[in-house]
């Protein structure tokens, strides 16, 4: 079964038109890349900010149109970058492991990685994710988990996996 993936540009600049958005663009070739069978349902921008992250994030929960929500963008240290705290105030529970990898995985070779504030949580049926808002590390962060994704969804979504996904 593909995921169904909804991607969540949150970015001042680019929800007023003043940047192009290249987060969003790197999460799906990403997820081209890697083989894993999925289709975008939905794609937006939004503006930095705890409410306005949170309210979108509310919208496409209760749509279960996705079985993953990615949102790329405001999880730095920068005062604007609230991504976490609106993604924390919709989920229902964190998986910190998913974000543990990510930071792990990248913040090798990157440094300033281990600045980003990368949260993963569940909300209803729904994973949701929330990467750097940079190209190379929402693609890299991304990449890092999307092995373990396609299990973690049938989890959420109340399924039984026949067994657990190959290490990698």
């Amino acid at each position: 079964m593909a995921l169904r993936v909804a991607i969540l540009t949150v970015s001042d600049g680019v929800s007023a038109g003043a940047r192009e958005d290249r987060g969003g663009p790197a999460c799906e070739e990403a997820l081209s890349r890697s083989g894993v069978p999925h289709r975008i349902v939905h794609r937006a921008t939004i503006p930095d900010g705890e409410g306005e992250v949170a309210r979108a994030l509310r919208e496409r929960i209760e749509a279960d149109d996705a079985d993953l929500v990615v949102l790329t963008g405001g999880t730095g240290v920068a005062p604007r970058d609230r991504t976490p705290e609106g993604v924390r105030a919709v989920i229902d529970f964190e998986v910190p492991g998913l974000a543990e990898k990510m930071r792990a995985d990248t913040g090798g070779g990157f440094p300033a990685a281990y600045l980003s504030r990368q949260v993963v949580g569940v909300a209803r049926r729904s994973l949701v994710v929330a990467l750097p808002g940079s190209p190379r590390g929402a693609a890299d962060c991304l990449a890092a988990i999307l092995p373990v994704l396609p299990h973690a969804v049938a989890l959420v979504r109340g399924e039984r996996p026949d067994h657990p996904p190959a290490s990698g």
